[in-house]
């Protein structure tokens, strides 16, 4: 190639770049000055108390949100309880949307902002349904691409993927005006463990803590006397001492535990039921906690519960006990009472499902027999950074396997 061709092909270059930074900054202008509309409520005055239903597709995944029985539900996990804080939330927030720009867009542009109706590829947009009671539709939002905010020094690229976002592009309904939002809204997406109530079983004065491995040698029981009292190992062999430091991180059992998402199946899951490890906790509140942990699935385990509890029907007066304090301990003894029984049937609602739960939150419980135990002199260290595993060999009989009477189904 000669200086000429050279020098002809680097003005080709220019022009060409030019071009296309002046339709970038032409394009950027209409959105500028297309602010009819501005300042108002996207969804207009979206009822949201009438809500009963909402609905977010985006290519072939779909979640559903449905009131039933006053609750809220995801119908994608059996209809398990949804967070309703965080529907509330996602409802205040669409309803306040307002818009900073818009302009009319023909449907062959919908596609390059990401707002083209389901089933036309990485041009689709998240589909938003809202939908009050018997499913009469108020209104359908269109989630498209994310607006960028310019970098400094944007005017030098017509990289349109340049920036940070501060905002979305949205359209309602069969509008053909396309709007831009000051919300980009990260975090709709149709993910249906996103939407779930993470809340799970509270352990509250734990009295004694057994955990039954398939591999029995491997089990343990601590008890301990009062709740402030010091962990004893139950039915200790002799020359076996328990380590008081590797028995600390038991007392409150389950306090962090993680849950990643619900099986819409129940509790009848073959990981979780066939020959678990079983985790029995009994409190000095007569709660009987059992639950049972399955085979581990990359970093998490399928987990039941079931929770029983022999709660108190009258009080026992106190020695030398003075009639005048007895009409007072009566109230706060029906009151307690009233607190367990309350924790009881929202904790029995828990049983109908197997969690997946993060297995950082349950290994510390998971602990050998051996790494509970002081080490003697000549034994070699025990290792606690790798939990039991929780279920022993597949086709393997264990001693632990559970009797079908022991477990509520």
């Amino acid at each position: 190639m000669n200086l000429k061709q050279l020098g002809i092909l680097l003005v080709l270059v220019v022009i060409l770049g030019g071009a296309g930074l002046v339709l970038y900054r032409n394009q950027n202008a209409a959105w500028r000055g297309g602010d009819v509309g501005a300042g108002r409520k996207l969804l207009g005055e979206l009822p949201v108390n009438e809500v009963s239903r909402i609905s977010i597709r985006q290519g072939t995944n779909a979640l559903n949100l449905v009131r039933k029985d006053d609750l809220w539900r995801v119908q994608e996990r059996g209809d398990y309880p949804a967070n309703f804080a965080q529907i509330s939330e996602f409802l205040r927030k669409v309803a306040d949307l307002k818009v900073i720009q818009s302009e009319k867009v023909g449907p062959s542009q919908l596609a390059r902002l990401q707002l083209a109706p389901p089933g036309q590829g990485a041009g689709s947009a998240i589909m938003v349904e809202f939908d009050g009671r018997d499913d009469k539709p108020l209104r359908t939002l269109w989630v498209g691409k994310q607006h960028l905010k310019e970098p400094a020094g944007a005017a030098q690229s017509p990289d349109e993927d340049a920036g940070w976002p501060d905002g979305r592009y949205v359209r309602v309904g069969d509008s053909d005006t396309v709007a831009i939002i000051s919300d980009p809204l990260e975090h709709i997406e149709p993910k249906p463990n996103d939407w779930l109530n993470k809340d799970f079983i509270r352990v509250e004065k734990a009295k004694t803590v057994e955990i039954a491995f398939p591999e029995r040698t491997n089990s343990w029981k601590l008890t301990r006397d009062t709740e402030s009292g010091d962990w004893k190992l139950a039915d200790a062999k002799p020359g076996e001492q328990l380590d008081a430091s590797a028995a600390a991180g038991i007392s409150n059992p389950l306090s962090s535990v993680s849950v990643m998402d619900v099986l819409p199946g129940g509790k009848r899951d073959g990981n979780a039921t066939n020959r678990p490890t079983v985790l029995t906790i009994e409190t000095f509140d007569h709660f009987r906690y059992t639950v049972q942990m399955g085979r581990k699935a990359g970093e998490e385990y399928p987990v039941t519960a079931v929770v029983t509890a022999q709660i108190p029907e009258a009080r026992t007066p106190g020695k030398d006990e003075k009639a005048a304090d007895q009409t007072k301990l009566d109230q706060e003894f029906k009151e307690q009472r009233q607190k367990l029984e309350d924790k009881l049937k929202q904790e029995q609602g828990y049983e109908n499902w197997t969690y997946l739960v993060q297995s950082w939150s349950l290994d510390p419980l998971l602990k050998e027999r051996s790494q509970l135990l002081v080490t003697k002199k000549g034994e070699p260290n025990k290792g606690d950074n790798e939990p039991a595993s929780p279920v022993g060999a597949a086709g393997q009989k264990t001693e632990t396997e559970l009797p079908a009477s022991e477990v509520k189904q």
